[in-house]
């Protein structure tokens, strides 16, 4: 289906979180469709995001927070 890999769309996430922390709390459908725009819906689809995500929380490089609603960020020692 796609020459690009779970890590690869795991990286892009990072850096968008990276980007966006303290300035908008990214859900997870953000990143998905953020993805998908990026790289081609013939290229990522849900499934792999969400092996992303997975990959991302898994690793520590991003956490969930629950703040009126479920949202990936950074974690706490990372926002230095």
């Amino acid at each position: 289906m796609s020459d690009v890999s779970v890590e690869t769309v795991a990286d892009t996430m990072y850096d968008m979180v990276k980007e966006y922390h303290g300035k908008k709390n990214l859900k997870a459908l953000d990143l998905q469709k953020a993805m998908i725009k990026k790289f081609g819906d013939d290229k990522v689809d849900k499934k792999m995001c969400k092996a992303a995500i997975r990959q991302l929380i898994d690793s520590g490089k991003c956490t969930y927070s629950y703040v009126g609603g479920s949202y990936i960020v950074l974690p706490p020692e990372k926002t230095e």
